[in-house]
């Protein structure tokens, strides 16, 4: 399933490339996007409010980031589970 969605990702940026380079009709380019912006922009706030989850990455911090940019929770959220909360 996160596979599926990181496709899904992965489709919204390249078609919007697509549209950028005029491949795709008008009123497609403009709604794919705006959706790719949007995506980004609330990609950019994941990196901010999840950053330590984020840093938890066996790779390096920017690649971290990236990866973020790119899929957003799809990232985090399995780093984030695997931390251990301790018990009150």
């Amino acid at each position: 399933m996160m596979r599926l969605m990181k496709l899904t990702c992965m489709l919204a940026y390249a078609l919007a490339l697509a549209a950028t380079a005029g491949l795709v009709g008008r009123a497609f380019a403009s709604m794919i996007q705006t959706t790719a912006v949007v995506l980004l922009v609330v990609h950019a706030l994941e990196v901010v409010i999840a950053f330590r989850y984020v840093r938890l990455y066996d790779g390096s911090l920017f690649a971290s980031i990236v990866l973020t940019l790119l899929f957003g929770f799809l990232h985090w959220w399995p780093l984030a589970r695997t931390v251990r909360r301790p018990v009150v």
